[in-house]
């Protein structure tokens, strides 16, 4: 009976053995997979987002070189155009001054006022104060102040008659270059077509539109 007291003390102290060994043997298993996740696991996630972060960062940073390179080509480009614009005013600018105001004046009011603009010639006659408005006509009235007429060569190109006020603006009498009757039309004709002169601001015009009709003046005294 004895002995099998101490048979059974010896079973119970190997399975209290055996069982804390088993404790310990997981213990150890879990403490590992805890840290096999703590620094293995995280360690990958972060990996991927740096990789994430920099080539997205690289993406943009070529974006805006490609945009600052096109928007460097485009001002390239606009800065060229203005420059060949500017440049071509100025010679027209230059070509102008080669000319008297008179010339230039004449131009421009043809330019604006003339029926017929594709012009073989442009004729300039100087009227003084004092002579009729129709030469032909004994009841004719006279011009009130000296004007220019302005003609083509030909009758359908038609005429500009009109006073200069020096501050581009011009008095447009509305006359023609040539009287068709012969019979008097009486003072009171004249005298109304003198008083119905209409006022008109001259545009200053294309610059190289003035040089074509400047190219073809011819002045008469």
């Amino acid at each position: 009976m004895k002995r099998f007291f101490i048979v059974a003390s010896l079973f119970a102290c190997l399975l209290v053995v055996f069982s804390a060994c088993d404790s310990s043997k997981e213990v150890s298993d879990s403490t590992a997979n805890n840290q096999s996740q703590e620094k293995g696991i995280p360690k990958q996630i972060d990996s991927s987002n740096g990789d994430d972060s920099n080539s997205t960062q690289m993406h943009e940073n070529t974006k805006q070189e490609d945009n600052k390179k096109d928007s460097n080509a485009e001002t390239d480009q606009t800065t060229n155009e203005n420059s060949s614009l500017i440049g071509d005013d100025k010679e027209s600018k230059e070509e102008l001054s080669e000319y008297s105001s008179e010339e230039i004046e004449y131009a421009r009011v043809w330019l604006q006022l003339g029926p017929n603009q594709e012009l073989d010639e442009l004729n300039v006659r100087h009227i003084s104060a004092g002579e009729q408005l129709n030469p032909n006509d004994a009841t004719s009235a006279n011009y009130p102040e000296n004007v220019i007429q302005l003609a083509g060569s030909r009758l359908v190109d038609g005429s500009v008659t009109y006073s200069s006020n020096g501050d581009g603006t011009v008095n447009v009498y509305n006359v023609p270059l040539r009287w068709d009757s012969e019979s008097p039309a009486g003072e009171e004709l004249y005298t109304e077509l003198i008083e119905n002169t209409k006022l008109v601001s001259i545009d200053p015009g294309d610059d190289e539109d003035i040089l074509e009709l400047i190219e073809v003046l011819n002045i008469y005294d």
